[in-house]
């Protein structure tokens, strides 16, 4: 390929060559984003980030590259990479970089030291705003790269595994500057999460195993936004869903909607697929490979890859290979065979493309809407976590309805002073 001005910019991706196919799957789905079709022409007439330099870690997605685009069409000079090891599409990262003069560090399988390295890379770019997917850019700001905070005004962070370390910092009084929690949004986990991770979680494990559904025993852990959306779909498919959980409301609402509730360790010895949503560690765990089928199915779909305590399988394991793409084989040496997909990463995003288009329309306008308030806002706000201003949630969900020509009732005059007064009664 010539060289020309737009592939100039830094980057490390796999392979330019690789961009005129993510141009098509970019468009492809940016038709099904209409509320980011809104604003991104709201921001070409606003230039409401003109000036600043926006540091995004987040997956590197058709849908991630259109909220790319729409902050760099509002005035940000934008430089992405991968918020995960296995998340990255390297066709869509080429096109970022070579039609759309965005900078990308990522690449599909990139090893911890190179994820880093393109972490770091990112950070170089000296931001006023940052986009987080996990917490990692921030954490890596406020330990080995501090010389950066003055200049940072604020951020935003996309999940809930993110939004937990993040307020666990705003509590040790270690956080540096605001960042609006957009998972927070009920236009982010009440769909995002719920519908997206529901059917982009079964999309990966059937890529990757083609396993029937029908008639399995799945094992969901963890009853959040994430977990309903998966046992929804897993009980939608012809599962038998058993939940696990520790909160004990969450529980009571699975047995409500109808689920099985027991402890991991019950539910090890009948489950056929695992799957893992909780964002917490070794929720699968040494005490529960013992107890296993043999031919189990094991995964995550939560942000990191700590939920199966995959040491403590090696350990166990006599042997281990690959028998499919994102299949790793652990034979226990009792004639029983367990199954990891993905290396334990988000199977949604390792063996499949994430959640799709439609549902992250919203949570990218979420994501666009928090930059712009955090860079209009910035000065009066406490170096804290917040959440995504009501107004602008519920302009999200005004935006999505109208592009579905969904009309709803507003309240009349009479219903307005009804509910503000507190004299009518029976």
């Amino acid at each position: 390929m010539p060289a020309n001005v737009q592939t100039q910019i830094a980057h490390d991706v796999k392979d330019l060559s690789l961009a005129d196919l993510g141009k098509r799957r970019v468009e492809w789905a940016f038709q099904s984003m209409p509320v980011l079709q809104t604003i991104r022409k709201q921001f070409i007439k606003s230039q409401p980030l003109a000036g600043m330099r926006v540091a995004a870690c987040l997956h590197v997605t058709t849908e991630t590259a259109n909220l790319m685009i729409a902050l760099r069409d509002g005035g940000a000079d934008v430089t992405l990479c991968a918020s995960n090891p296995l998340s990255t599409q390297d066709d869509v990262a080429a096109t970022l970089v070579r039609d759309y003069s965005i900078g990308v560090f990522a690449i599909k399988g990139e090893s911890n030291e190179l994820y880093y390295r393109h972490l770091n890379a990112t950070a170089d770019i000296r931001p006023h705003l940052t986009m987080d997917d996990g917490a990692d850019l921030v954490s890596l700001l406020h330990t080995k790269r501090k010389e950066l905070l003055d200049e940072i005004v604020g951020g935003t962070e996309e999940t809930t595994t993110g939004v937990i370390r993040l307020r666990a910092m705003a509590a040790e009084g270690v956080l540096r500057y605001p960042i609006v929690a957009v998972n927070d949004a009920y236009t982010k986990h009440l769909f995002d999460n719920r519908y997206g991770t529901g059917q982009s979680t079964i999309d990966g494990i059937i890529r990757a195993t083609n396993v029937l559904f029908a008639g399995s025993t799945v094992v969901v852990a963890g009853y959040g936004w994430c977990g309903r959306g998966v046992a929804m779909r897993a009980r939608g498919l012809g599962a038998n869903v058993i939940v696990t959980e520790i909160d004990p409301t969450k529980a009571l609402e699975a047995v409500m909607d109808g689920y099985r509730v027991m402890t991991m360790n019950e539910a090890a010895q009948i489950g056929d697929i695992f799957i893992t949503v909780t964002g917490n560690k070794h929720v699968i765990g040494r005490e529960h490979f013992g107890r296993l089928k043999n031919n189990a199915i094991i995964c995550n779909s939560g942000h990191f890859n700590i939920e199966i305590d995959l040491e403590a399988l090696a350990k166990a394991a006599v042997s281990r290979r690959e028998t499919r793409e994102f299949v790793e084989e652990f034979n226990l040496g009792d004639g029983r065979r367990v199954y990891v997909l993905g290396e334990g990463r988000l199977i949604n995003l390792a063996a499949a493309e994430g959640h799709p288009a439609s549902v992250m329309d919203m949570s990218f306008a979420n994501q666009a809407l928090s930059a712009e308030y955090m860079v209009k806002n910035h000065a009066s706000l406490e170096n804290k976590v917040y959440s995504v201003p009501e107004k602008l949630d519920k302009q999200v969900a005004r935006l999505k309805l109208e592009a579905m020509n969904v009309q709803v009732d507003r309240l009349t005059p009479e219903q307005e002073h009804y509910l503000a007064s507190w004299n009518e009664g029976t």
